[in-house]
């Protein structure tokens, strides 16, 4: 694919976004797309067959986006401790953001294309967050910051507090105050006091 082309794809995939952001998925249909781009249908069908592709490239930009920024903050140097605070204020951040949030379409999109098998997106990004937790819980402990007798319960515990508290960010919603109680506890239930 040339600069041309990617570069008019990247702003379909940005632009859809936006409508995804918008109505959620199950609303969107390519006409909306080809309306927000202002571009031909035909224009649109060079790059995506339908709004299902379009929302699955959507999802594994944004994951990779995700892991890219994580990675750029994560500096050598940093304590487990540090690293654990700085992913769970990326996931306060995200819960708490009102505007420019996939939530919904993602849950919608997951909703209409159910799927059990290893090529769920949702449950590869779940399992690759308990497998990071799970890491980085182990060289917590190994530097005598964490205590925890189960890494990988723990991990798994922590990532469906995480998932739960984005649902009701979404449904019945969720104050800063409630997210900061839920995320005291987590580290709470790791931190080993000193005396």
């Amino acid at each position: 694919m040339g600069e041309k082309s990617a570069q008019k794809k990247q702003y379909i995939l940005d632009t859809a976004r936006k409508v995804f952001v918008e109505k959620g998925y199950k609303n969107v249909t390519m006409k909306d797309i080809v309306e927000a781009c202002e571009i031909s249908r035909g224009g649109l069908y060079l790059y995506f067959d339908s709004t299902q592709q379009i929302f699955s490239e959507i999802l594994q930009m944004e994951s990779e986006e995700t892991d890219d920024v994580f990675s750029e903050r994560i500096s050598e140097e940093g304590t487990a401790s540090d690293i654990l605070t700085l992913f769970l204020k990326e996931q306060k951040k995200e819960m708490l953001q009102k505007k420019n949030n996939l939530t919904v379409a993602v849950y919608e999109y997951f909703f209409a294309h159910q799927s059990t098998d290893k090529n769920n997106m949702l449950r590869k990004q779940f399992d690759a967050g308990v497998r990071v937790l799970e890491k980085l819980i182990h060289a917590g402990i190994a530097s005598g910051e964490f205590y925890c007798e189960d890494p990988k319960g723990a991990a798994s515990n922590i990532m469906y507090v995480l998932e739960g508290m984005k649902i009701n960010a979404q449904t019945f919603g969720i104050t800063e105050k409630m997210v900061d109680e839920q995320l005291l506890y987590i580290m709470e239930g790791l931190i080993v006091e000193f005396e």
